[in-house]
């Protein structure tokens, strides 16, 4: 397992060894203990989450899930290609409003780690481009938010206007944004 520090306190990227020979490859796309040889200790996953984006172009974001029931993402492709963005939300933080992204997909196999107190969004490169991540905590409606995908600065590498939801498309402003999440707080 390869795993890298990104600018943003907590957040990685790991990248699963792939086995691979003539009929295909083999990884293990999640090991607590390979993770805790290089010193990453994530918490409990407790629900896996599978989307698919018919469109290259759709853009999801950006999401939270605040206290008390706020959510860690572990992301990965499972088809095809995207963008994946985290946005640091964490009141008193070096790095509030600072965002971070990866290309992640079905042939690079990397993923990304976001801890709670991140907004998250991705914009798919590919048609039927599949994202499948783990969460820390379960969903909870009441606790679920978005902000605007395009007031936090964020390069998406577009060329032309995403797909977008209408909750998407509805969301606040980063600026007008009051985040639940405090450095050094629990989530």
């Amino acid at each position: 397992m390869l795993v890298e520090k990104t600018p943003l306190d907590g957040l990685l990227v790991l990248t699963p060894r792939r086995f691979a020979d003539e009929r295909g490859f083999f990884s293990e796309s999640w090991n607590r203990r390979a993770l805790r040889e290089h010193g990453v200790e994530l918490p409990e996953f407790v629900q896996d989450n599978h989307s698919l984006s018919n469109r290259a172009g759709t853009l999801r974001g950006l999401h939270f899930q605040s206290p008390p029931h706020a959510q860690g993402k572990l992301v990965r492709c499972g088809r095809g290609s995207l963008f994946d963005v985290a946005v640091d939300i964490r009141r008193g933080s070096s790095t509030f409003g600072h965002w971070f992204g990866a290309e992640l997909s079905f042939d690079n196999g990397r993923q990304l780690w976001i801890p709670a107190g991140f907004l998250h969004g991705f914009v798919t490169r590919e048609d039927n481009t599949e994202v499948v991540y783990k969460c820390t905590d379960h969903y909870a409606p009441e606790c679920d938010g978005t902000v605007l995908w395009n007031s936090a600065a964020i390069d998406w590498g577009l060329s032309s206007p995403p797909v977008l939801s209408q909750k998407d498309m509805a969301a606040q402003p980063l600026s007008a944004f009051e985040s639940p999440f405090e450095v050094g707080k629990s989530q």
